[in-house]
């Protein structure tokens, strides 16, 4: 019997951009990041913040330059949808653990309001035996999974504002909007809402819905990106600076361009600032940059194939960034 003929593997391309993915139930980080990365045919591709497998929502997919700023996104504040489940708790704080300790439901609108104001602000948070965290070199959940509880230490971290959505009287449950600090665990807020409104709690469902500018509304789903041709793909491919949509922005002249991207610091008249975004006099992104007495320094710049990569791309319909403010030097 004659071998089936598989068709020829289509090539990688470098690709330099930002995809807004909304991650499905189910799926970890890296398994939505590497089917978006096969079907865009990326050769360098990454993703800015791991959401976990019962999680969704937004999902910042980095390519080629991109990936030199997703640490950015990586530090932003984040904003979920969380429902909570009060009444029972979890073992692992979640839907993937066994329900345990029933207890009866009996609160108002008030006291709702109160548990969740409690929370908001600087508070220290326990990191959760069932995450990804690590210590000596191995994820907790594998310590968790082996029946090993080992010891921990609060973080602190932000939350910015808990915003009650719903609340479902006879099922008990709590919707909440939490706009929060880097490394929040909303897991463990579950549990700290339903430990101080006397009834436990444990996360249903979680969604994350922005990170930094990036908003979930604009995300497309895997289902979405399977149904389009390569060049609807494409077109779907924000420009890098996205990631530093609130950074102000330094344009320089055609000389001066140049002698930044060979690591030379630049003369400009411009206040102090922690963090710049750097474009060419054609707007082409050049890189990340803080200013200093006067001097321009760079931090992370594209390299020359990048920035031409880019310039190459802007035949594709990239969509241009939208910054707070511009200055040219």
């Amino acid at each position: 019997m004659t071998a089936p003929v598989r068709p020829p593997r289509q090539p990688r391309r470098a690709l330099h951009g930002v995809l807004l993915l909304d991650k499905p139930r189910g799926w970890t980080s890296n398994d939505a990041l590497q089917k978006a990365k096969g079907m865009l045919r990326a050769e360098k591709a990454g993703h800015t913040g791991t959401l976990d497998p019962l999680a969704t929502g937004l999902l910042p997919l980095c390519f080629g330059a991109a990936t030199k700023f997703s640490q950015v996104s990586l530090d932003a504040d984040k904003t979920y949808r969380a429902t909570l489940q009060l009444g029972q708790r979890s073992t692992t704080g979640d839907l993937e653990g066994e329900l345990f300790d029933p207890r009866p439901v009996q609160v108002d609108a008030d006291q709702l309001a109160a548990a969740c104001a409690r929370f908001v602000g600087e508070i220290d948070q326990l990191p959760p035996m069932h995450s990804a965290l690590k210590k000596d070199g191995k994820a907790l959940y594998e310590y968790a999974r082996a029946g090993v509880e080992v010891e921990r230490t609060p973080r602190r971290v932000t939350i910015h504002a808990i915003d009650i959505v719903a609340w479902d009287d006879a099922a008990h449950t709590l919707v909440i909007d939490v706009r929060c600090s880097k490394g929040t665990y909303i897991r463990t807020l579950a549990e700290d809402i339903g430990t101080a409104l006397a009834c436990g709690a444990h996360l249903a469902g979680l969604r994350r819905t922005a990170s930094g500018p990036l908003r979930l509304d604009e995300a497309l789903t895997l289902e979405q990106l399977q149904a389009m041709s390569e060049d609807e793909r494409l077109s779907h491919l924000r420009p890098p600076e996205v990631l530093l949509a609130d950074w102000p922005v330094v344009t320089l002249a055609a000389d001066e361009a140049a002698r930044l991207l060979a690591g030379m610091r630049r003369r400009v008249a411009l206040p102090d600032a922690a963090q710049v975004r750097v474009h060419g006099p054609d707007g082409a992104l050049l890189g990340s940059a803080h200013i200093t007495a006067g001097q321009l320094i760079a931090d992370r710049l594209l390299s020359p194939p990048e920035v031409a990569g880019l310039a190459a791309q802007r035949g594709a319909p990239l969509r241009p960034p939208d910054p707070i403010a511009a200055v040219t030097a």
